[in-house]
């Protein structure tokens, strides 16, 4: 357990700087795709160092795939909502991951959410006040938009990440999870016929090393516990991003948006703890 407690430490640090060098990359004016592509460039190259002891068989190539679409389409989106929107506003939206299955867990499962869940929605909507705060038509409705493609695509590549854990390992499915992003990434760009130039290699390098340490230790985590916790327990992280997000980008309404983050992770436990 406590490797455990230490693989999601290191899950929640990691991920909230590498949404700061995301951010910072957008602001140098490098756009969404290149950011993308590089970032599973970096890790591409990084794996080919252990590509003779890849496990891959024909029973996985659907997983890959779809690993691959939801990755590089969920991280796609994170960096397009972070060039036009603020970090610590955009971080805590994660926190609707939770709300976002039980929509689909009534349509495709029939699920119908307890009286518990329907109070966790209750209160992460009621966090999303406190985040916005008081300058809410200043707040991109697009970048919020883009944030929630992220979260639904993301949330679902989770799923097909511990498919490919328990059919593999923990290393295998990272080696994997790499290849597959990087395929994807390089087709989003050919899509939109944007030159690929980094902006600053010191962030782009740093945001590589940043995605390796946060998805390594995220599969890791997957490993040990329901990847449900897991998600429930990663939500830590938007209270830091906010930390971030107003002292490295000098956003404001701190004091609101920490209350509305803990708000909504009460919220996100609610649903996924105690369903």
């Amino acid at each position: 357990m406590l490797f455990t407690s230490i693989g999601i430490l290191i899950r929640i640090v990691s991920n909230s700087y590498l949404n700061v060098f995301q951010k910072i990359l957008t602001n140098f004016g490098q756009k969404s795709s290149v950011i993308n592509f590089y970032t599973y460039l970096g890790l591409f190259l990084i794996s080919l160092i252990f590509i003779s002891q890849i496990n891959f068989s024909f029973d996985l190539f659907f997983y890959f795939i779809i690993m691959g679409l939801l990755g590089g389409l969920g991280n796609y989106f994170i960096i397009k909502a972070l060039s036009i929107g603020e970090l610590s506003s955009l971080a805590p939206i994660n926190s609707y991951k939770p709300i976002v299955s039980l929509f689909f867990g009534i349509i495709f499962l029939k699920e119908i959410p307890s009286l518990r869940a329907l109070f966790g929605i209750f209160f992460i909507i009621l966090g999303t006040y406190f985040v916005l705060g008081k300058n809410k038509t200043s707040i991109n409705k697009l970048a919020i938009i883009y944030r929630i493609l992220a979260l639904i695509f993301s949330g679902t590549e989770a799923i097909f990440i511990k498919k490919i854990i328990l059919m593999t390992s923990v290393f295998n499915s990272f080696i994997l999870w790499a290849l597959s992003g990087f395929i994807f990434s390089l087709i989003f760009l050919l899509f939109s016929k944007t030159k690929p130039t980094i902006k600053s290699y010191k962030y782009q390098i740093l945001l590589i090393l940043a995605v390796a340490i946060m998805q390594y230790s995220t599969n890791f985590v997957f490993s040990k516990i329901n990847v449900s916790y897991a998600l429930a327990l990663f939500q830590l992280s938007t209270i830091l991003s906010v930390f971030l997000g107003v002292n490295i980008f000098k956003e404001n309404d701190l004091k609101n948006k920490i209350i509305g983050s803990l708000i909504m992770l009460f919220g996100a436990v609610c649903i996924i703890l105690y369903p």
